[in-house]
């Protein structure tokens, strides 16, 4: 009788590869760890619409060194409430750069995380406004002469070049939002990465008005000392207030008489020409009186609670220089 051969090994059975896990597929650079932060340029002076609807003109501004063009794109300009993006990826570069992390334009990140930090109700229609905000940053068109990382630029740019929300499908059939992925555009990621001109925003940002925002933003990059004085008609160019002066000043007069801004408080004085003054135009009725903005910074003690440090972001130097919408309803 023959004997049976004995088997052959088998050969061991290949593992199968794990699927990566969703947080592997993104990489989320959220939750944000740290203060919203902005960039100096960003704060000074108007780029962005002081609305929360459509707003469908250009804007412009002009002084003897800043000059700057922002076109709407179907959907309209970037408002004020779709700023909070641009703040929010820039505090979560900012919180890499401090770190000691490499930064890069894309940003993926959560609308949940981001409407926390916001303080935006976490609703169908603040995930609607989201994309629709993601679609006014990519399209507006933006030109300036304002230098960032040492470097100029000519022609037109959008805050993000590319903007998308990742989803899946629950078996029902209903779109889940999983991320959200952007690319920052390179004049503001080198201002940010090369200049290093960073400040914190006061939490209590988010709960003020367009107008308020933005002359908190203003105070905060341009008053460097306890106190700044500025004409009327000056400052309603760089809050970038599109109606007639008139309108802006009974605007200033309740915010002034309101009193929440963080970290600054305003008042109006008005000014009556002298006999000694240059004469004026002729006009008819009683002089018009000049006023003066005048904004003071409050002292530590008095400031709002939830006011943020007045302190600029503490991020690294730079190599290059070492001088420092959605829903709510």
């Amino acid at each position: 009788m023959t004997p049976t051969p004995p088997a052959k090994p088998r050969s061991p059975r290949p593992k199968a590869t794990p699927r990566p896990a969703h947080r592997d597929l993104f990489r989320l650079d959220s939750p944000l760890n740290g203060e919203i932060r902005g960039e100096r340029s960003l704060m000074a002076f108007p780029f962005f619409a002081l609305a929360k609807n459509a707003w469908m003109k250009p804007l412009t501004y002009q002084s003897d060194t800043v000059s700057i063009e922002v076109r709407p794109s179907a959907s309209g300009v970037a408002t004020i409430y779709d700023k909070e993006i641009v703040l929010y990826i820039a505090s979560l570069m900012a919180a890499k750069i401090e770190a000691g992390e490499q930064v890069a334009q894309d940003f993926i990140f959560t609308a949940h995380d981001l409407f926390s930090v916001t303080g935006a109700n976490h609703s169908a229609r603040s995930y609607a406004r989201l994309s629709e905000a993601l679609e006014r940053l990519q399209g507006t068109q933006i030109k300036t002469n304002i230098e960032a990382g040492g470097e100029g630029e000519e022609g037109f740019f959008s805050w993000l070049s590319e903007a998308k929300l990742h989803y899946t499908r629950t078996r029902g059939g209903e779109r889940r939002l999983k991320a959200v992925k952007v690319r920052l555009c390179d004049w503001l990621f080198r201002a940010i990465l090369l200049d290093r001109h960073v400040l914190d925003y006061a939490i209590a940002y988010f709960q003020l008005g367009p107008i308020e925002r933005r002359i908190y933003e203003v105070a905060r990059s341009t008053c460097e000392d306890d106190r700044m004085e500025i004409d009327l008609a000056t400052f309603r160019l760089q809050v970038g207030y599109q109606n007639p002066l008139a309108n802006f000043r009974a605007a200033l007069r309740q915010i002034a008489a309101v009193d929440t801004i963080p970290d600054y408080r305003i008042e109006l004085v008005e000014t009556v020409p002298s006999a000694d003054d240059p004469p004026a135009p002729a006009r008819r009725g009683r002089p018009v009186a000049a006023v003066q903005v005048v904004i003071h910074r409050r002292p530590r003690d008095a400031a709002p609670e939830n006011a943020a440090s007045e302190d600029a972001a503490g991020l690294p130097e730079s190599p290059a220089e070492s001088d420092t919408a959605v829903d709510r309803d």
